[in-house]
């Protein structure tokens, strides 16, 4: 499995939340983004993305913006931005007014809009937020852009339209159209972003594909519990210890063993939070010699021991 999948796999939308806003100029929504990455796009008229200390970014036609930073973000009509939101997009996709009253799906979505309605809109947003779980999503997501935006002109994947055309019908299965055609967007729109010339790819993108890192990542990542060391990764990558250590820091940014060492922790968590495997059994999925070993190990990164990480994840669940 590349890299990217390993991200996407982490990342789905369910019951996925899509706001829809038919508005009129001047306008702003916030989108809190919290623990999801929310996408925006303007189906009609174009806007400006505004985060505190950066300048404005412009979003035209149909351009796909990714937010995956701390947020808030605000999409407004202006590019000064100062203009009292008219709906605030929280973390788990809800909609709610500028006081925090949540709004009704008829204020929200287009499908539930007369067509003359719809036509006669000069702007409609359309957001759609991605809850994201676990260290491996964040330790991946935490090295793009808070914000990207793919043209409309270099958008390859035809999703966004389907999804468009969905969203005005009503047929049974809706929902479950939506959830997919939505993963579908957001994959295309980081396909496109990846390979538009002047993208800064973050490290783990490329290494993918290269001769030298790229085997040695993916036999790690296919076998983390592996007692690894630079000399049997040099192996996966068929190049000598010195070379495949000098590569693998100019790619990454960090050495071989550090970056397993991280890896690794990272499932640790996600296994705390999402499954009911002992830390005993964790530890020996992920590499360490005993729960003692993992935990120490665990506490030193997070500043928390497992069982207690593994408490408060289940306590924000409920």
């Amino acid at each position: 499995m590349d890299t990217l999948s390993e991200v996407l796999d982490n990342i789905r939308s369910s019951g996925a939340l899509i706001g829809q806003s038919l508005i009129e100029p001047p306008w702003a929504l916030r989108v809190e983004t919290g623990s999801s990455i929310t996408l925006a796009t303007m189906l009609r008229g174009e806007g400006w993305i505004r985060q505190e200390g950066c300048g404005p970014v412009p979003l035209q036609n149909r351009d796909l913006a990714i937010l995956t930073g701390p947020g808030p973000f605000l999409l407004s009509s202006r590019p000064a931005g100062r203009i009292k939101p008219v709906c605030v997009v929280m973390a788990d996709g809800s909609c709610a007014d500028a006081a925090g009253n949540p709004l009704e799906d008829a204020h929200l979505r287009l499908g539930d809009r007369d067509v003359q309605e719809r036509l006669k809109a000069e702007h409609v947003v359309l957001t759609g937020s991605f809850p994201t779980s676990g260290r491996i999503a964040e330790r991946l997501l935490s090295a793009l852009p808070p914000a990207i935006v793919v043209p409309h002109a270099r958008q390859r994947s035809r999703a966004l339209e389907l999804l468009e055309t969905e969203l005005a019908s009503q047929e049974p299965g809706q929902q479950a159209v939506l959830d997919r055609l939505l993963d579908l967007v957001l994959i295309g729109a980081l396909r496109d972003w990846f390979a538009l010339p002047d993208a800064t790819t973050p490290a783990w993108y490329g290494a993918s594909g290269d001769l030298v890192v790229g085997p040695a990542l993916s036999a790690l990542h296919t076998d983390p519990a592996r007692e690894w060391t630079v000399e049997s990764l040099a192996r996966e990558a068929r190049v000598s210890r010195a070379t495949f250590a000098r590569r693998f820091v100019e790619v990454m940014g960090e050495p071989p063993i550090s970056y397993l060492a991280g890896w690794r922790l990272c499932l640790a968590a996600d296994l705390l939070q999402d499954g009911e495997d002992t830390i005993e059994s964790i530890a020996h999925q992920v590499g360490y010699s005993s729960a003692y070993a993992l935990s120490a190990a665990f506490t030193r990164e997070y500043g928390v021991r497992p069982s207690r990480y593994r408490g408060r994840a289940r306590s924000r669940a409920a």
